[in-house]
């Protein structure tokens, strides 16, 4: 009953985020869902990473941002925050008008950060390695549904986000290794080669507070940067690197080395419910 509820809360909580960025209009509360078992539009996922990609803060998708009439005058705008100081007949050494971005923020701001950051590992060191060509800073995530009928990419720079889908529209299996990062995510890269190319190299924008920590890939535990497999890992204000972790099939980690397999001596394996130990980073 105990697990059952833990389940039931922790799919609630996966619901309500999925509807709030858009993926979902109603998740059902089923543990396969979390892993991506709907089904959902190219539009719907590629404006949920553009809402990473913004800091937290809603996006609704369009198609039509502006229309004009033949005279020029505006009578459609999509965009609908207030400028009540660019209706001025002329420029009387007046300040710039400000926008204010009204929007609501769907997603915390670290938390989009936090996710962004594990993001441009996926392009780094994981499945999306073939957008390091685009030769500017990327985050992305790679798909592949069952059986390779279907193969995702979602890539996304400051300013950009991009998704591609690869597939039949009567879903079949397209063939062994027809996956994401070998289909959909070289697309992905060939558009933001040339969309970018004028472009300047902008890093991502780091939230005030978020402190960015050498961490070792396979131990997740703080170490020196520079060393081997030691990558940076974003923490929220007040979070720290934890002082023991466990990773799957290893035994307790105390310090930037792993100790010996838990292959080799089951009896010190810390199992959690479930029967898989528990890990952090390095895994994309």
């Amino acid at each position: 009953m105990t697990v059952r509820l833990a389940n039931e809360l922790g799919m609630a909580k996966i619901a309500d985020l999925a509807q709030r960025v858009g993926i979902y209009d109603h998740l059902p509360n089923q543990l396969a869902m979390a892993l991506g078992a709907g089904e959902t539009t190219l539009l719907k996922m590629t404006t949920a990473y553009s809402i990473l990609d913004n800091g937290g803060k809603k996006i609704e998708p369009t198609l039509i941002d502006r229309v004009q009439d033949r005279y020029g005058h505006t009578i459609f705008r999509q965009d609908k925050r207030e400028c009540t100081g660019c209706t001025a007949a002329g420029w009387q050494h007046q300040d710039e008008p400000e926008l204010f971005d009204v929007r609501a923020d769907v997603v915390n701001p670290y938390t989009a950060y936090q996710i962004t950051s594990m993001l441009e590992g996926v392009v780094e060191r994981g499945t999306g390695r073939k957008l390091l060509s685009v030769g500017k800073p990327v985050a992305g995530k790679t798909g592949t549904s069952n059986e390779e009928r279907d193969a995702w990419f979602i890539g996304y720079t400051p300013d950009l986000c991009v998704g591609v889908f690869v597939g039949y529209d009567n879903p079949k299996p397209m063939g062994r290794r027809r996956t994401g990062g070998e289909l959909a995510a070289p697309v992905v890269a060939d558009f933001m080669k040339m969309a970018l190319r004028d472009k300047p190299a902008t890093p991502f924008l780091v939230p005030k507070g978020i402190e960015l920590m050498p961490i070792n890939a396979k131990t997740g535990k703080r170490d020196l940067f520079g060393d081997p497999g030691v990558i940076l890992e974003a923490f929220k204000p007040g979070d720290e690197p934890p002082e023991e972790t466990r990773i799957i099939g290893e035994q307790v980690a105390t310090s930037g080395a792993l100790t010996s397999t838990a292959a080799s001596r089951p009896e010190s394996s810390a199992v959690v419910e479930g029967g898989l130990t528990t890990g952090t980073g390095g895994l994309y």
